[in-house]
């Protein structure tokens, strides 16, 4: 059961992460009419069954993260606001008569956060409701609509540019399988599309809605340092997703994932075989040894090591059949410095030496 004093905090903790959301979309000097050109970016209903729009990150380079909040109330309203943003603003959009927004993909990662309420999306063409105190967080590539027919419901989208994933997959802070969802949304695979549903486990609102208020306040009132300190709360968030939340990746999922990881870390061997570690391999990747091992091992059959000396002598043997360098030059260009060892594994993969193989395809 759990205790009194940690209920309380978590409810406290979400009334101000609440509070701050109502202040941003409902109290603002600035307010936007109907056909302000930021409106659409803000909120467009849906105009085609088949047309697809591709929203790309609306703020400067600097800015490498933003929060859009919707707000919807009881009287067919939706109050949006956005930070950061020079001068703060609100808008308010009338949803009556308004199913859904226009389907859609972004150019940047979305990490969608339900304040209060609940909130669907219909991604892939399924709809996926989504609670109180779950994320969702898509990819670029998928496809997705927001149901517009919400009521007494608060949810904020946190638009994170591509760098700033890569910088969060360098800090190791994530479970495998999201950095595998990172890496193959990071890899522009335009035919793989994605995402997760994230569940909190007991007592992770509380930590979760305190960063958010965090990031939040940071980001409606940037100060010198500011991206710094919004890098470091967007870490603490993805560290108690990875940590405290549940999710799960359907078998079709992983196997996607999988596969396309793989030909990327393939065609790094392919590209680097002469000298490459896999040392090299987790510093390109952000992933431990023992995953190459496997991952390779899955694919193919084989060890890395076994895997990459395959690479370097089909590399070899297009070189003595491709160029007029000697034996020794192939060898020091593939990687082996050790003549006598690539002489034997030469043999063994071909069933003769290196120099009678070469005579025997001239």
């Amino acid at each position: 059961m759990t205790p009194k004093h940690k209920t309380n905090d978590n409810a406290e903790s979400m009334i101000d992460l609440l509070k701050l959301c109502t202040k941003m979309t409902h109290h603002q000097n600035r307010v936007l009419s109907d056909n302000h050109p930021l409106c659409d970016r803000l909120v467009c209903a849906e105009y085609s069954k088949s047309a697809k729009e591709v929203k790309s990150y609306p703020l400067i380079e600097e800015s490498r993260i933003f929060v859009l909040c919707w707000n919807f109330s009881a009287e067919h309203t939706l109050h949006i606001s956005m930070c950061p943003v020079p001068v703060p603003f609100t808008y308010a959009y009338n949803t009556t008569g308004v199913k859904k927004t226009q389907l859609h993909t972004h150019d940047y990662l979305e990490l969608a956060y339900i304040v209060k309420g609940c909130f669907r999306q219909r991604i892939l063409n399924q709809d996926i409701t989504f609670q109180e105190g779950e994320f969702c967080l898509i990819d670029k590539n998928c496809i997705h609509q927001d149901y517009l027919d919400n009521s007494d419901t608060v949810i904020l989208f946190l638009g994170i540019a591509n760098d700033m994933f890569s910088e969060i997959m360098d800090e190791n802070i994530t479970t495998e399988k999201i950095i595998s969802f990172l890496q193959s949304a990071l890899m522009k695979q335009k035919d793989l599309q994605q995402y997760l549903h994230f569940k909190p486990t007991e007592g992770a609102s509380q930590q979760m809605h305190e960063c958010l208020f965090l990031l939040l306040s940071e980001l409606c009132n940037p100060a010198i340092g500011s991206s710094y300190i919004c890098k470091g709360l967007l870490l603490r968030i993805f560290r108690l997703l990875s940590t405290s939340y549940e999710f799960s990746l359907s078998r079709e999922q992983r196997k996607t994932m999988s596969w396309i990881i793989f030909e990327e870390v393939s065609s790094y061997m392919k590209q680097h075989y002469s000298h490459i570690t896999i040392r090299d391999l987790e510093l390109a990747f952000h992933f431990q040894e023992d995953y190459f091992n496997r991952l390779i091992k899955e694919k193919t059959g084989m060890t890395y090591s076994a895997y990459l000396q395959n690479i370097r002598l089909e590399r070899a043997e297009r070189l003595l059949l491709s160029t007029n360098q000697t034996v020794d030059e192939v060898a020091d260009a593939v990687g082996y410095h050790n003549k006598g060892y690539f002489y034997k594994i030469f043999t063994k993969k071909y069933g003769m030496t290196p120099g009678k193989y070469r005579e025997s395809q001239n």
